[in-house]
């Protein structure tokens, strides 16, 4: 992968320093200058010492990166695709998938990590490795954000860390809730004794949901909901403890309602500023099947 730019400052300045603005960290740097990338100024070889001045033309080349642990075999069942650059891929993900490889075997070998490796191998791409930007619940559906080479999730982390990425999403909360708008601040922790539950708790983490009233149906009620962190389990937690759990979430205190065998959370929105394009970019995701077919169910009731 190759980057470039042209200096346009009107006093010269060193190289570091110009990559340092640019979002190429200190140890991106070091793996370009020694693990096979390339760092010109003007088509020859630069030292990050050098000075670069008005007009200059700057290019980094990535150098091929290297799975850290054991190379994530490939699956090849379809993804369906919302956007795609030589940067960025966005991935409409359903449900009962794990967003990166577990160690339970039916999850070990088929995770959208692995679909997403299938994809890269089936188009010919050199780059194997897949740098999840935003992840989802194994039974989440939506919008999931992957950085195609390690500089552009880099930059995508800065706005991660900044929380400028906007995300939101779509649930059927259990019962009727009337108010038009709410924030929850609500800091999450590990629940004791439970390696997967979270719970509200003071010694927790900061964590802020704000809900946006949609619809009222039978027995539920549809939210639309912008996470301002991103704390695990965060709006399945929150809305729990609200005493309005998401519908079909077994996990925080609710029972199964079909057609929905899971629960009801859709990432339908996704916004953030795109670095090489250098414009802000907005995608969206339409309601699943199963959240549509219980929706109906609703109507139906009254």
């Amino acid at each position: 992968m190759k980057i470039e730019w042209i200096y346009e400052g009107t006093s010269p300045c060193h190289l570091k320093t110009f990559l340092k603005q640019k979002g190429v960290s200190r140890r991106l740097s070091a793996k370009i200058r020694h693990e096979g990338g390339q760092l010109l100024v003007n088509q020859n070889s630069g030292r990050i010492v050098d000075q670069v001045k008005q007009g200059d033309h700057v290019t980094i080349i990535l150098p091929p990166e290297e799975p850290r642990k054991k190379e994530v075999v490939a699956s090849y069942v379809p993804i369906n695709i919302v956007y795609e650059d030589e940067h960025f891929l966005i991935v409409d993900k359903p449900a009962r998938l794990t967003t990166i490889p577990s160690p339970l075997a039916h999850q070990r070998y088929d995770s959208l990590v692995n679909r997403i490796v299938g994809y890269y191998k089936l188009r010919g791409y050199t780059q194997q490795v897949v740098h999840i930007a935003t992840r989802l619940d194994r039974d989440t559906t939506g919008l999931v954000l992957v950085a195609k080479h390690r500089y552009a999730h880099a930059l995508i982390d800065q706005q991660q860390k900044a929380y400028t990425i906007k995300k939101e999403y779509l649930a059927l909360l259990t019962g009727k809730v009337t108010t038009p708008a709410f924030t929850a601040v609500l800091p999450i922790t590990r629940k004791p004794n439970s390696m997967i539950e979270r719970t509200v708790a003071l010694s927790g983490q900061y964590a802020k949901t704000e809900y946006h009233f949609v619809k009222a149906y039978a027995h539920a009620t549809l939210y639309r909901i912008r996470l301002h962190t991103g704390r695990t389990h965060q709006i399945r937690v929150h809305s729990a403890y609200l005493g309005h759990p998401l519908v079909s979430d077994r996990l925080y205190g609710t029972t199964l309602e079909l057609p929905l065998e899971r629960q009801a959370l859709h990432c339908a929105y996704l916004s953030f500023y795109h670095p090489f394009l250098e414009k802000q970019v907005e995608f969206r995701s339409e309601l699943p099947k199963d959240m549509t077919d219980y929706i109906e169910k609703e109507r139906k009731e009254g």
